[in-house]
């Protein structure tokens, strides 16, 4: 972990704030449908926490971390391909909703892909009252990208609040970690909707997952 990262993560959790977030999310995971296109959504019964990134940011495997499961997240043989919103109901009863959207950066996508997932995700991010925070994706190796600061317009332009989460923090050196995590949090703070924070994870390594459950679930007011 790099020497500054307490500095750029969630205020520290207690552990029973830490024990109360892996209870919850060792219980009940179902998959509950998949939307492409907003008249399938589900009613907006439950506080919702979505998860976007760019393809082969690590999205399906940091889903299954946080869930402790194998494959509740299945990566897209093609990336750029999955135009769906997929649900996740979590709690015994229900506490809240996972959402994972579909990845963006449309190397292998046709225009016309690329246009439908825009719209699809403008339109619910602009008009989902219960989606509380959308957690955004940053590749540790490469940091933010382009593609990744049109998705930060994006969630600015319809005022949602967001995380940047660093993904496959294991890849790299402590040291060049930790610039990436001074430089994602100087993005962080050049706009409107981020929150000056950054958690940097590891799926493989399970670093952050702990910081991350108790983020989720301070986000979904729970």
């Amino acid at each position: 972990m790099p020497a500054d990262y307490q500095a750029a993560a969630p205020d520290a959790a207690t552990p029973e704030e830490i024990e109360r977030a892996r209870l919850l999310f060792a219980g009940r995971v179902d998959f509950l449908k998949s939307a492409p296109a907003l008249k399938f959504l589900p009613d907006p019964e439950f506080p919702e926490i979505a998860f976007a990134g760019r393809s082969n940011v690590g999205k399906s495997s940091l889903l299954n971390a946080l869930t402790g499961r194998k494959s509740i997240a299945r990566a897209s043989v093609t990336p750029g391909r999955t135009q769906e919103l997929n649900f996740f109901e979590v709690g015994d009863p229900t506490k809240l909703r996972l959402v994972d959207m579909p990845g963006y950066g449309f190397a292998k996508a046709p225009h016309s892909v690329a246009e439908q997932w825009r719209r699809l995700v403008r339109d619910f991010l602009r008009g989902r009252h219960v989606l509380k925070r959308c957690l955004l994706l940053i590749d540790s190796r490469h940091g933010v990208k382009p593609i990744d600061a049109e998705m930060m317009q994006m969630l600015d332009e319809a005022a949602v609040g967001y995380r940047l989460v660093l993904t496959k923090a294991d890849k790299i050196k402590a040291s060049d970690l930790d610039a990436v995590v001074q430089a994602t949090l100087a993005e962080a703070r050049k706009r409107t909707a981020a929150y000056p924070q950054v958690i940097a994870t590891s799926a493989e390594g399970k670093m952050g997952i702990e910081e991350l459950r108790c983020a989720v679930l301070e986000d979904a007011g729970l």
